[in-house]
């Protein structure tokens, strides 16, 4: 099987015991020290805390960095940390003197290029510029704005067939094509060492290794992921690669993060491009807020989807898309997971949004009298005409009186925020909250602890994501696997059923 490098990035300083470097898992090879961001760091020191090897950065201004010095004195730091350093990164547009050649010799340099996205036809010819001059290794990295920018640097791996070069988007946009590149040729993939302080779109290290199985590369034949905005919060991606890897399917699920869902679909996912690199999409689940722009794509649509407007599923039926919603599994699982019973219970729903309506409409057709409760007072309204249900405002809600509420909102989410007052709950009110977090949310928080049934976000995430996975791949996700990556006790009988 073949294996990417894996290279963590230090760009704030490091504690004085160095813990954050020794702690490191042992698959990490490479740490590159990004001296622009950092005062320079003793390699000796560095050496002492990390076993690995070191690369020198000194990313300019001009590029994306904070170094903005002469370049004689840039030139001058270069050179000197060529003495202790393993590579240096030379920028191609700055660093290609004779001067620094001389001092640099070419089995240390890493030869970049950091700009804006653009074509595949512009991306060959920057990549002449660089590759003119010998080194160990070239790194091309752009800031995608559309689809068809995210999708040229993947071509030019595919286009070049190197091993000595490494070429993604960096930024919200092009996050997945650094997951992708090394199945076609990049040597490496980069995330952060982790600090505490977190940045979705430039990930730890740590996280891409629990998210993507790294630094092991299976075969790749088809893509799957999320789209949203936001969506690198979510733990999909985690529990569908490990299920992935566990039944040897050749796949990978990544992140999408996706302003226009239109431009999405007519560039990346229909545009033929990915399809050209062996590696189409084949399925796509879908949160807000493109829920309704996903319905509308779809040719074909269940019955629900098409009741609550909204899709949070699509699965590729050979040259067409058929939209689902899973949004309803929590529905389900409260009762056979929980024995909750919803004939003429009073349920009241919070958000009106794609998830909110399926939800509701889940309620309604298992006999529960279901509230329709939002913040806005037109969403409210249109989601109660469209499922011919009572809408509330938020501001007038109280949670006494219902047999169930369910938070179908974003609030909770690593904000201290609950929907509403919990202490209003019925004594045997079920909550259902589709939130998760790094830590309970203060709803779920509230609710616990008195004799009430609480399903939390990572439940309803369980709930979703075993459906979601059969029908995109057709195979059943080993549900004691997808517990254990979402931190749930997993039993003897688990494991026995799970072979």
């Amino acid at each position: 099987m073949q294996k990417a490098t894996l290279i963590a990035t230090l760009t704030t300083p490091p504690s004085t015991e160095g813990a954050e470097l020794s702690a490191l898992p042992e698959t990490v090879e490479w740490l590159e020290v990004r001296s622009d961001l950092l005062v320079d760091l003793s390699p000796d020191w560095l050496r002492s805390h990390f076993r690995g090897r070191l690369l020198y950065a000194l990313r300019s201004s001009r590029e994306g960095g904070d170094f903005a010095g002469p370049l004689r004195q840039r030139h001058e730091r270069l050179m000197k940390a060529a003495r202790s350093y393993d590579l240096v990164e030379l920028e191609a547009e700055r660093d290609l003197t004779a001067d620094v050649l001389a001092e640099i010799p070419a089995r240390q340099r890493l030869i970049s290029w950091h700009g804006p996205g653009c074509d595949l036809p512009s991306l060959e010819s920057r990549f002449s510029q660089l590759s003119a001059c010998p080194a160990a290794l070239y790194r091309l990295v752009t800031t995608a704005r559309k689809g068809s920018e995210e999708l040229a640097v993947l071509s030019l791996l595919r286009s070049l067939g190197r091993a000595d070069t490494l070429a993604y988007s960096t930024g919200p946009l092009g996050f997945w094509t650094r997951l992708v590149a090394p199945h076609l040729g990049a040597p490496i993939v980069i995330g952060s060492v982790p600090n505490g302080r977190a940045n979705p779109a430039e990930p730890s290290i740590n996280r891409l290794i629990e998210d993507y199985e790294l630094p092991l590369l299976t075969p790749l034949e088809g893509l799957y992921g999320i789209v949203g905005n936001p969506v690198f919060h979510s733990l999909s991606p985690r529990l569908h690669n490990a299920a992935y890897r566990a039944l040897n399917q050749p796949a990978l699920f990544v992140p999408f993060r996706v302003d226009s869902f239109a431009e999405f679909w007519h560039e990346v996912v229909t545009g033929g491009v990915l399809e050209s690199l062996g590696i189409p999409i084949r399925g796509l689940t879908v949160a807000s807020p493109h829920k309704e722009a996903a319905l509308l794509t779809a040719m074909n649509a269940s019955q629900m989807a098409r009741r609550a407007e909204s899709a949070n599923i699509l699965v590729r039926e050979g040259e067409a898309w058929r939209a689902d919603t899973t949004d309803p599994e929590v529905v389900s699982a409260a009762q056979r997971e929980h024995g909750v019973q919803l004939e003429r219970k009073r349920a009241a729903v919070i958000g009106c949004g794609g998830a909110g309506r399926a939800i509701a409409a889940a309620l309604d057709l298992n006999g529960a009298g279901v509230t329709m409760v939002n913040r806005g007072a037109e969403r409210g309204r249109y989601a109660a005409r469209l499922l011919d249900l009572p809408y509330t405002p938020l501001s007038t809600f109280s949670a006494g009186g219902y047999d169930v509420v369910v938070n179908a909102t974003p609030v909770g989410r690593d904000d201290g925020a609950a929907p509403f007052d919990v202490e209003t709950l019925s004594e045997e009110g079920v909550v259902i909250d589709l939130v998760y977090g790094s830590a309970p949310t203060p709803l779920v928080a509230g609710a616990g602890g008195d004799g009430r049934v609480v399903i939390d976000g990572r439940e309803v995430l369980l709930a979703q994501v075993l459906r979601q996975f059969q029908m995109m791949t057709g195979r059943e996700m080993p549900e004691s696997l997808a517990r254990e990556k979402l931190g749930f006790a997993v039993g003897v009988s688990d494991l026995v059923a799970a072979g």
